[in-house]
């Protein structure tokens, strides 16, 4: 692993209050990262103002290349310009990049050019715009693709240093950005590193493994089991592909029961490729939180987490079905 992949930056606010959205800390690092490096530029499908490029857009503009609504030919184009040596950042909706899934595919994941897919709007954050907006296939879609690494930050500090991290990886990346505000988890001590979970609180009972904006409701999740006497750990896996087996593994062994959480469909993401790292290594009971093969609907953000299952408390009675699965041996 590359020492570029690890780095440090301080955080936007105090732990535990709600900062940036991730799209907005996306932005903010591409535009002072272009003040770093001018071999990588960034293309956009008429939604700057949505992905957080137009931050990089009033910097550095004649680096911005605007396409229009025509995901399918900014992918494409992308890459192009890779094979030419250029890094492109190719920023839309997540439910935009599935469009341009077959460009993906066959221009970027098969020749393996270095193009970086920045994808904001995922999963049912994307609130009122309903069903047709809300993309929570994305990473199972794009996991799927032969060499593409799959991130998805937790917090606007994470997000930045995902975006330099991404930047110095060689290789193409879809990564999951974010439309609302986020709760601040870390601090300026925090590391990021491609391919690598992170364990963010012990224990011994069951583990939470999350990605994404279902890490803060893991832990809300383990403050509630810990107030029921449940030692609940929790790993913020940022990267769902290549997966921390070796976390996985570990946390099958000590604490023999495991829940993921994603705002995603449960079928393929994060809770799909925990599964598929058990079933090869030391298999343990496993729930899976997230949208049971469904597709989403109108309403805020908070409104759809509550009717979909996936906040902290539904988070912690999974893990105590875990725990009693556990049991029964």
């Amino acid at each position: 692993m590359s020492a570029a992949l690890e780095m440090k930056e301080a955080a936007p606010a105090l732990i535990g209050t709600s900062g940036d959205s991730l799209r907005e800390a996306f932005g903010r690092a591409l535009a002072e990262l272009g003040a770093e490096r001018s071999d990588f530029v960034v293309c956009d499908a008429d939604i700057a103002g949505g992905t957080g490029t137009h931050h990089f857009r009033k910097a550095w503009p004649d680096r911005f290349y605007q396409f229009g609504i025509a995901e399918q030919n900014m992918m494409a184009a992308a890459g192009g310009m890779a094979a030419t040596g250029l890094i492109p950042f190719v920023t839309t909706f997540a439910v935009f990049a599935l469009r341009a899934l077959e460009q993906a595919r066959l221009q970027i994941a098969y020749p393996r050019r270095n193009v970086k897919i920045v994808a904001s709007h995922p999963g049912l954050d994307v609130g009122p715009d309903g069903a047709s907006a809300q993309a929570l296939e994305d990473l199972a879609a794009y996991r799927a693709l032969p060499g593409m690494t799959v991130i998805s930050p937790a917090d606007p500090v994470e997000m930045r240093l995902a975006t330099r991290a991404v930047l110095a990886h060689d290789g193409p990346v879809y990564m999951r950005s974010g439309r609302s505000n986020a709760r601040v988890l870390f601090d300026d001590n925090h590391e990021f590193r491609i391919g690598r979970g992170r364990e963010l609180r012990p224990g011994t009972d069951v583990t939470l493994i999350a990605c994404g904006v279902e890490v803060a409701r893991a832990l809300d999740a383990a403050g509630i089991l810990a107030a029921e006497g449940i030692a609940a750990r929790v790993v913020n896996m940022a990267t769902i592909k290549p997966l921390d087996r070796a976390i996985v593994e570990r946390a099958a062994r000590d604490t023999g029961a495991i829940v993921t959480a994603e705002d995603h469909n449960v079928i393929g993401g994060l809770g799909g490729a925990v599964a598929e790292a058990l079933a090869e290594g030391t298999p343990c009971p496993v729930e899976f939180v997230g949208v049971s093969d469904r597709f989403g609907e109108s309403g805020e953000p908070e409104e759809l987490a509550e009717a979909y299952g996936l906040t902290g408390p539904h988070i912690a009675a999974a893990a105590r079905r875990a725990i009693a699965r556990k049991r029964k041996g």
